[in-house]
């Protein structure tokens, strides 16, 4: 008995670990996309994907609600997207994606992650020819879904590679085409469980096992940085 409630008691532990350094970052994502837009999601491709997030992670109803009330407040003014780029230890290339109301803050934490792990900062935009930027979106494979026949439907939609693994489906299109396929989903009554804007790398590099856990080591604190948002790497 002993044993079995330390389980369920680090379980737990573990996972409101997790929601406390992830529900910031999905709300903040929120009023990003609510200040940017109209707090509408109807009328909001990007805050309603952003909301379509949370709820994949279970977040609360009443957390989305205040973060969609953030964006009319004051201090939201303050907040800016900002990306860090930067290459790490044996030389894997890290790209940072930031939304912050306070970027010398987040630069200074940004580089103080990077030189512990004795890696550096890069100026911005030297790694933005080594990723390419694609909207990338998730749902679970259904038995009414036949791959072939969805990818003629979103070629239209700016499809440009669909895969299956695992019972997920996953659609990549350019970023630029990230609402013409948010609408195209909608509108073939697939439900979305993940959409996202992410940088895949155009030349992957295979690491060896050592070399993945100091790299994993910097990619986890960024991970936890509350001003960040996103990471990248190059890694294959």
């Amino acid at each position: 008995m002993g044993r079995a409630y330390e389980y369920r008691k680090a379980s737990k532990e573990k996972r409101w670990d997790k929601m406390s350094r992830i529900f910031p970052k999905l709300g903040k994502a929120i009023t990003v996309a609510a200040r940017e837009g109209v707090p509408d999601p109807d009328m909001n491709a990007k805050l309603r994907t952003a909301i379509q997030n949370a709820k994949a992670q279970n977040m609360p109803k009443d957390n989305i609600d205040a973060a969609i009330k953030r964006a009319s407040a004051k201090d939201a003014e303050n907040f800016v997207e900002i990306n860090y780029e930067g290459k790490g230890p044996h030389g894997v290339l890290i790209f940072t994606e930031c939304a912050t109301d306070n970027p010398t803050r987040t630069v200074a934490n940004v580089k103080m992650h990077f030189n512990k792990a004795g890696g550096v900062l890069v100026p911005t935009g030297s790694l933005e020819f080594m990723f390419s930027r694609k909207a990338v979106f998730e749902f679970s494979k259904t038995d009414n879904i036949n791959i072939e026949d969805l990818e003629l439907e979103l070629i239209d939609a700016g499809l440009e590679e669909i895969e299956e693994n695992e019972g997920t489906i996953y659609c990549y299109a350019d970023y630029t085409n990230f609402g013409l396929m948010s609408h195209a989903l909608e509108n073939l009554k697939i439900e979305v469980t993940k959409a996202d804007l992410q940088r895949i790398p155009n030349t992957p590099v295979e690491f060896t096992e050592e070399q993945l856990v100091d790299i994993e080591k910097l990619i986890d604190k960024l991970e936890d940085d509350d001003d960040i948002q996103s990471v990248f790497h190059n890694i294959a």
